[in-house]
């Protein structure tokens, strides 16, 4: 009798713990792929950001390149070159 008891407390208590143990495991393998999901969207934003800035670096760059040409052929002062360098660094 007693181990009827015994046996009747203890298994469902183990079996609730089995319970808890498993839905813990598996809350944090969906935690785990949220995590990794907005790792790789994150870093995918990045780079598109990064392309974008590299872009317009590179556009500035042939811009000022442009303007310090047309200022050593005697096309533009250097006044108008300070002008339109100051022009394209400030946007």
């Amino acid at each position: 009798m007693e181990k009827i008891i015994f046996f009747g407390l203890v298994i469902p208590i183990m079996a609730y713990v089995l319970y808890l143990g498993a839905m813990a495991i598996m809350n944090g393998f969906k935690s785990k792929e949220a995590n990794r999901a907005e790792k790789e969207q994150s870093e995918s934003e990045t780079d598109e950001i990064s392309e974008t800035a590299s872009e317009q670096n590179s556009n500035l760059s042939d811009e000022l390149t442009k303007l310090n040409g047309l200022k050593e052929k005697g096309i533009i002062s250097q006044e108008e070159f300070e002008k339109a360098k100051n022009k394209l660094l400030n946007n």
